[in-house]
């Protein structure tokens, strides 16, 4: 039995903060997105991907918006596409997710902290899904402590997609 709700299709949303634009990716993310899966830095997401892989991957997180109301929205500073975040609803995924992607040489400078949580907070004023949850590896302690400085806190009773998965629940509860 599923624990998500269905969201209507979608157009992705176009958010700003204070330094970034969140907005669909564009045919010029996809070096950096392909660079980034193509690293030993996919690890924790199952990677690293060849070309293929990552074009599906690629097109999964724009095409959901038409499919399933969620999807990845690029992270741009400046005209530099510096990361993603997604919101999933994939279908081996028993929850909706908040993910997030920093690409080559722009960590550690809290633009996907900053991206995350404009993102966490439209997802919950417009989307409204039940629940939201971060599906983390659990040797990725920065990502880890992202979700934690976005106030999520670990569901250890919670289904994960993956054996091993931290559960980092934003809000709502597994059903």
């Amino acid at each position: 039995m599923s624990l998500k709700t269905t969201l209507p299709p979608r157009e992705p949303p176009f958010l700003r903060t204070d330094r970034l634009a969140l907005r669909p990716h564009r045919r010029g993310d996809w070096p950096a997105y392909a660079a980034f899966m193509a690293s030993d830095r996919a690890a924790h997401i199952g990677g690293p991907y060849d070309a293929q892989a990552a074009w599906g991957w690629f097109c999964s997180d724009f095409g959901q918006w038409g499919l399933t109301g969620t999807g990845a929205l690029a992270v741009d500073r400046g005209g530099e596409t510096v990361g993603q975040v997604v919101f999933n609803d994939l279908p081996t995924f028993p929850e909706f997710e908040l993910g997030w992607l920093a690409f080559e040489g722009h960590e550690g400078h809290g633009y996907l902290s900053e991206a995350a949580s404009a993102f966490r907070d439209w997802i919950r004023e417009e989307a409204r899904p039940p629940s939201l949850v971060s599906y983390v590896s659990p040797d990725n302690a920065r990502s880890l402590a992202l979700a934690e400085r976005l106030g999520a806190r670990r569901d250890e009773g919670a289904p994960a997609p993956s054996t091993g998965d931290v559960v980092m629940r934003h809000w709502g509860a597994a059903a």
